[in-house]
C-alpha cells in the first residue's frame, strides 16, 4: 500500500515530513519523497493532503472499567444532589444492580446519602462511583449486603454526626465492596471492551497502557485476541500485590506478544484531589503505600524483573515515591527498568527535577489540569501553583507520557492534546498558562514516549521504514493549526498493523 499526497508527520526529529508513506504487511516501507523502495502492485490510497501522524497511545487508561461505565448512570458535570438523583431515577434499568459513574459532590450543597439514594432506587441495590473512582456512594440496599463489615485498611468508611454510615466508602473501603458485592461478569466486561474498542479505533487509539490488571484485564484482552478482535496494542499492568505469583513461575517483563504483552507493576500510594484524600506535605489525605513499603516493592520488582507504575497525586506521595525509587536505585537502573509515576499532579517545587535525574517518567493527563482547576484552587490553595506541572516537568528532562485516566475522564487523545496545549477546556482563560505544552510536545507524549515507556520505541512511536504500521489520518495537520482551532482536527481513519481499523479509504 502507498499512501500518498498528504503529509506524514514522522515524530523523527532527522526525518520529521514526507509527503506519504510506503507500507509493506504490517511495516512502514518507507517514505514517499524520502526513500524508494520496491512494493508488489500497491494499493494506492490518496490521502487528500490530510496529515498522518503516528497512532495514538493512551498511556493511562482503565479500558474495561471505561467501556462498561459507558452503559452507567452519567454523572458528569452534575451541579448538586437533587440533579444527581434525576439522573439516576431517569436512566433505564440494566441487570440487577443500578451503576453510575462520575459524580463530584464538594461544591454540592447538600451531600450525597443513601437515604437520599434510597428515594430513587427503591430495594435494588445503587453503586454510583465518583469521577476520580476512589470513593463510592451506595444506598441501603447495597450497604445491607455488608452487613456492616466495610471497614479495611487503607480505606475510609464516612459517618455522620450520629455515627450512622453516610452510604459513602473511600479509597480501599470502596473498591473492595465492589469486589466483593458487586463485580461485572467476564462476558459483560467482554462484550463492553469489544464495543469499547470500536470507539478506541474511531478516535485514533493504536495502544494503550491498561491499569485494570486488579479486574482481570489480561484475560479479557487474551479472549478478544484468541478471536483476531483486538484491534490495538496492549501494555498491561498487573497490581503489586501478585508479584509472589509472578516470582513462583519465574516470569520477567514483558509476557506476551506484539498486540497484548503483561509489563509492570501497579501500586498507590494515596488517594485523590476529588475526594480528599491525596497525601499532602501538611499531613492529610490517605497513605496507601508508605515510602518504605515502596521502596521494597520497587526492590523486589527488580529482583523479579519488573518495573512498577504507581500512583501517586499528592505532594508528599510524589516525594515519598521519588524517594523510594532513589533508595532503590542502584538495584533497578542497571536493569534498564522504566520505573514511571503515575499523575504526578501535585508536586514540590524542588520535587520536580528529580524525574529527569533518577531517570523516572512521568504518565500524567493533561486532560486533569483544566478538569480539575476548581477542585485544586480550592483544595490546595498556593499549592496549586506545582501541581499539573507539565511543562516544568519537560523543560527539566523528564520523559512524560499522556493518557486520559478513562473513565475519570474520556478517553479521547486529541481532547487530551488541546488540553496540554490550551490549559482549558471552556470560555475561561488558560489556568496557569505557564505550565502549557507545546502541539508538537502533547503529540510526542501521546506517541513516541509511550512507546519508549513500554520499551518498544524501536518500532512504535514514529514513522519510519521497519516500524510497524500504526498510524492515524487526520483532517488537519495539528502543527500547522492555530492552537484555538485544534478543535477543528478530527480522526479520519486509523490503522493498525497495516490494517484499517477505522473508516477505511477511500474518503472523498
Amino acid at each position: 500500500m502507498i499512501l500518498e499526497n498528504g503529509v506524514v508527520r514522522t515524530m523523527d526529529p532527522s526525518l520529521p515530513l514526507a509527503r506519504g508513506l510506503g507500507i509493506a504487511g504490517d511495516r512502514i516501507a518507507g517514505g514517499v519523497g524520502t526513500h524508494e523502495w520496491a512494493l508488489p502492485t500497491p494499493d494506492v490510497v490518496d490521502l487528500g493532503r490530510r496529515c498522518v501522524v503516528p497512532g495514538f497511545t493512551d498511556s493511562h487508561v482503565h479500558f474495561p472499567s471505561w467501556a462498561l461505565a459507558q452503559h452507567d448512570v452519567q454523572l458528569e458535570g452534575v451541579a448538586s444532589l437533587a440533579e444527581a438523583l434525576e439522573r439516576v431515577q431517569a436512566h433505564p434499568r440494566r441487570g440487577s444492580w443500578i451503576r453510575g459513574t462520575g459524580w463530584r459532590s464538594a461544591e454540592w450543597d447538600v451531600q450525597p446519602t443513601a437515604a437520599a439514594l434510597d428515594e430513587v432506587t427503591g430495594d435494588t441495590p445503587a453503586l454510583l462511583f465518583s469521577k476520580d473512582y476512589h470513593s463510592l456512594w451506595l444506598n441501603s440496599a447495597a450497604l445491607a449486603l455488608a452487613g456492616g463489615d466495610l471497614q479495611v485498611e487503607g480505606g475510609v468508611v464516612e459517618r455522620d454526626g450520629h455515627g450512622e454510615l453516610t452510604g459513602v466508602l473511600r479509597e480501599e473501603s470502596a473498591w473492595q465492596f465492589r469486589e466483593r458485592f458487586a463485580m461485572p461478569s467476564q462476558d459483560e466486561l467482554v462484550d463492553a471492551t469489544r464495543e469499547g474498542l470500536r470507539v478506541a479505533a474511531s478516535r485514533g487509539v493504536t495502544a494503550i497502557h491498561d491499569k485494570d490488571g486488579w479486574l482481570g484485564a489480561a484475560g479479557i484482552f487474551q479472549r478478544i485476541h484468541a478471536d483476531g478482535g483486538l484491534a490495538l496494542r496492549v501494555w498491561q499492568s498487573v497490581p503489586y500485590e501478585r508479584l509472589p505469583e509472578l516470582e513462583a513461575l519465574g516470569l520477567r517483563s514483558p509476557i506476551g506478544d506484539d498486540f497484548l504483552r503483561i509489563g509492570y507493576l501497579k501500586a498507590f500510594m494515596d488517594g485523590t484531589l476529588g475526594s480528599q484524600t491525596a497525601w499532602m506535605l501538611d499531613g492529610s489525605g490517605v497513605v496507601i503505600t508508605s515510602g518504605e513499603e515502596l521502596a521494597e516493592i520497587v526492590r523486589r520488582g527488580a529482583q523479579a524483573g519488573w518495573p512498577v507504575g504507581v500512583h501517586a497525586i499528592g505532594d508528599l506521595a510524589n516525594r515519598a515515591a521519588l524517594d523510594a525509587f532513589e533508595a532503590t536505585r542502584a538495584e533497578w537502573a542497571p536493569l534498564g527498568l522504566r520505573q514511571r509515576v503515575e499523575h504526578a499532579q501535585c508536586l514540590a517545587p524542588e520535587d520536580v527535577g528529580r524525574f529527569a535525574a533518577l531517570g523516572v517518567a512521568c504518565s500524567v493527563q493533561f486532560s486533569h489540569a483544566p478538569s480539575d482547576r476548581d477542585l485544586a484552587e480550592r483544595f490546595w490553595g498556593e499549592r496549586a501553583e506545582g501541581a499539573y506541572a507539565f511543562r516544568s516537568l519537560w523543560d527539566s528532562g523528564a520523559l512524560v507520557a499522556n493518557g486520559s485516566d478513562a473513565p475519570v475522564e474520556e478517553l479521547d487523545p486529541l481532547a487530551g492534546i488541546r488540553a496540554g496545549v490550551l490549559r482549558t477546556i471552556d470560555e475561561r482563560d488558560a489556568w496557569h498558562p505557564d505550565q502549557r505544552v507545546t502541539v508538537e510536545e502533547a503529540l510526542a507524549a501521546t506517541t513516541v514516549n509511550p512507546a519508549w515507556l513500554a520499551g518498544d520505541e524501536r518500532r512504535r512511536g514514529k514513522l519510519l521504514p521497519g516500524y510497524l504500521a500504526d498510524l492515524v489520518v487526520l483532517s488537519r495537520d495539528p502543527l500547522e493549526c492555530p492552537p484555538d482551532e485544534l478543535e477543528s482536527v478530527e480522526v479520519v481513519a486509523t490503522m493498525v498493523g497495516g490494517h484499517w481499523t477505522h473508516n477505511p479509504p477511500p474518503w472523498g
